[in-house]
Order: C-alpha cells, then sequence, then structure tokens
C-alpha cells in the first residue's frame, strides 16, 4: 500500500496542530511503517524561511505589507518545496504523513479571505503540488470568535491571526464551500468538543480509513514475535 497524506485544516485556534500530534503519537504506537508529520508553511528549510515572512509580525509601515498576491505566491513557493522536498519521497517509501494545513488553506485564506480568485488559485495548486492531493482531510471547523478569543488567551498572534473578525469568517465559509465540493476527503469535526473527545473521533476515522495500514502492520509484528 502507498503512503498516506493525511492532513488538518482549520481556522485560528481550532486545535488542529494539538490533535495532528496526538493523532501521529497513537498511530506511531499502531503501525510498523513510518508515521511522520509536516506543516505548511515550513515544512523545509526554505519553507521556515518563508514562513518567517508570511507569519511574523514585523513593524512595517503600510507600503512594506505583503500585497495579497505576494502573499498566494510565497505559499505556494512554500508548498511546491514541500512537495517535491519532502512530501513525495516520503510518501514513495510508503509513509503516513500528517500535515498541519495545505492546499485548502490557500483557498480558504487567500480565495476567500483575501478574495482572490479562486479559479486562479486551483490552477496555482496544482503546479505546486504537482497533482498530489491529500488522502483524507480532517477539517476542525469553529465560531472564528471563538478562536480568536483562544488565540489572544494564549498571545502573540501572527501576522494573519491579526486580520479582522470578518477576515476569519470568509475563510470559513471558504472551509464549508470546500468541504460541500469534497464530502469523501474532507471530514468536518466540531472543535468545541473537548480535546479527548475530538481525539477519540480522529483515532476511529482512522481506524477505518487506514484498516488496510494497521492491519498490514499488525502481521507484521505479530511475525516479529
Amino acid at each position: 500500500m502507498a503512503g498516506q497524506l493525511i492532513v488538518f485544516e482549520g481556522i485560528e485556534g481550532a486545535g488542529k496542530t494539538t490533535q495532528l500530534q496526538r493523532a501521529a503519537t497513537w498511530l506511531r504506537s499502531q503501525l510498523t511503517v513510518p508515521v511522520l508529520t509536516s506543516r505548511e508553511p515550513g515544512g523545509t528549510l526554505l519553507g521556515q524561511q518563508l514562513r518567517s515572512l508570511l507569519l511574523d509580525v514585523r513593524q512595517q509601515d503600510e507600503q512594506d505589507e505583503i500585497a495579497p498576491r505576494s502573499e498566494l505566491l510565497l505559499y505556494a513557493a512554500d508548498r511546491a518545496q514541500h512537495v517535491e522536498q519532502y512530501l513525495k519521497p516520503n510518501l514513495a517509501q510508503g509513509a503516513i504523513i500528517l500535515c498541519d494545513r495545505y492546499t485548502d488553506s490557500t483557498l480558504a485564506y487567500q480565495g476567500y479571505g483575501r478574495q482572490l480568485d479562486v479559479e486562479l488559485i486551483q490552477q496555482l495548486n496544482a503546479i505546486a503540488t504537482g497533482g498530489l492531493t491529500a488522502n483524507l482531510t480532517f477539517w476542525l471547523d469553529l465560531d472564528p470568535e471563538i478562536g480568536l478569543q483562544r488565540i489572544t488567551e494564549r498571545g502573540a498572534p501572527n501576522r494573519l491571526e491579526r486580520e479582522a473578525l470578518d477576515f476569519h469568517q470568509r475563510v470559513r465559509a471558504g472551509y464549508m464551500a470546500l468541504a460541500q465540493d469534497h464530502p469523501q476527503r474532507i471530514i468536518r469535526l466540531d472543535a468545541i468538543a473537548a480535546a479527548d473527545d475530538l481525539e477519540r473521533e480522529i483515532r476511529t476515522i482512522l481506524q477505518t480509513r487506514l484498516s488496510e495500514k494497521l492491519c498490514e502492520s499488525f502481521s507484521k509484528k505479530l511475525s516479529n514475535n
């Protein structure tokens, strides 16, 4: 069985990074194949530099602000490097990769949030990914007001987290539209639920979707004993 790309998506404060790490820990306890984690932006050395440009809060005047189209192209550059340098080689080796954000984020944030041309973004995504799509996407859905409150309590919001509420509401609407368009790939999870409840729900879905992988690993464990 080939590798699997499993993506965690959601607005700021939805808890996707926490759930990704919990899922990775559990999968590593169940499988003999490599279980890796990554993120966008920032999954490569180049990506880390682009992440700093995109998300770090710097004291700038308005003329130095990143323009929406420039932002879009920086995310596309990060993705192209990530796919070629990290995702494709590891997937070819049969790894399961849990990724914090992927193509849906660009459609939701730059398409719906920044109100750039969605068709153009889809074309850029196709170029950047070389056709690599996620096998499964967990969308942690949350009211933006609650998400931003969580971010405020956490402190030190990044550049995107500082955007106005209406921006984040448009991003959420983007995720809703994407989930309607891709019901087989995108699974909505209610992110207002307790973290432990979300973890159990994600485990159940992974057991179903990765049943062949889990059976393969279980057989290997038995043969090694």
